[in-house]
């Protein structure tokens, strides 16, 4: 089983590092998508945790993103 990603530690990450694993992530989704369909797929949990993983890693980049608009605004005022 594998373990799941803290947000504290993808935090940590860089926007680069947390693209290159949400690509990562996508293609294995899509195996997992046809192997569910062929009726292949081992673990069902599997297909939830990679699911839950992409929206984690997406929220956030998206408050990365909106905390350096907000940094590069705030200097920008000063």
């Amino acid at each position: 089983m594998v373990k799941a990603v803290k947000p504290a530690d993808l935090r940590a990450k860089t926007p680069d590092e947390l693209e290159a694993r949400l690509v990562e992530l996508k293609r294995e989704q899509l195996n997992l998508r046809f192997q569910q369909a062929t009726g292949q797929t081992e673990s069902q949990s599997r297909v939830r945790a990679v699911r839950r993983e992409i929206a984690r890693i997406k929220t956030i980049a998206a408050q990365n993103a909106k905390n350096a608009a907000g940094a590069k605004t705030s200097a920008a005022n000063a």
